[in-house]
């Protein structure tokens, strides 16, 4: 479906907002993950007052797309000037509008205002989309290997 982008709002994540993004998170899953989503957005909400960096994209008042991230102060040996993206989201009936850039932006700009050099995220290997999204924004494999011990 086609959308007008200057009609698109893209504006802080607000608390009623949580059952359209575990809607949009599960359509475009092909799963529900309400329970991480719900950690997720409630430690989004509970930040949204310091270094705030989640946004829905709205259009005619309905929620079509969310990223949620986080500025990080120098916690866990992670340096002050890191972000990360958790999770970033377009409702699929509305993909390839150009959304997720929108937000992908809105959270750009706020970083760069709060000081951020880099922006981490983590994106499966076999998610060739999501990984085609990210290089196209400019994003690059890090030099940390991520490791796992199966039990």
């Amino acid at each position: 479906m086609t959308i007008e982008l200057e009609k698109v709002e893209i504006r802080p994540l607000r608390e009623s907002d949580f059952e359209d993004i575990v809607e949009i998170d599960t359509r475009a899953a092909g799963r529900s993950r309400h329970d991480y989503i719900g950690r997720k957005f409630e430690h989004a909400i509970q930040s949204a007052g310091q270094l705030g960096t989640s946004y829905v994209a709205t259009y005619e008042d309905q929620v079509l797309g969310f990223i949620m991230g986080e500025v990080y102060l120098g916690e866990f040996g992670i340096p002050a000037d890191t972000a990360t993206i958790d999770t970033i989201g377009v409702h699929p009936d509305f993909g390839g509008n150009g959304l997720a850039r929108m937000l992908m932006n809105e959270f750009i700009n706020h970083c760069k205002v709060a000081g951020v050099k880099r922006i981490h995220t983590l994106v499966e290997w076999t998610d060739e989309p999501l990984l085609r999204f990210f290089d196209h924004i400019g994003f690059t494999p890090a030099k940390v290997l991520s490791l796992e011990l199966k039990l």
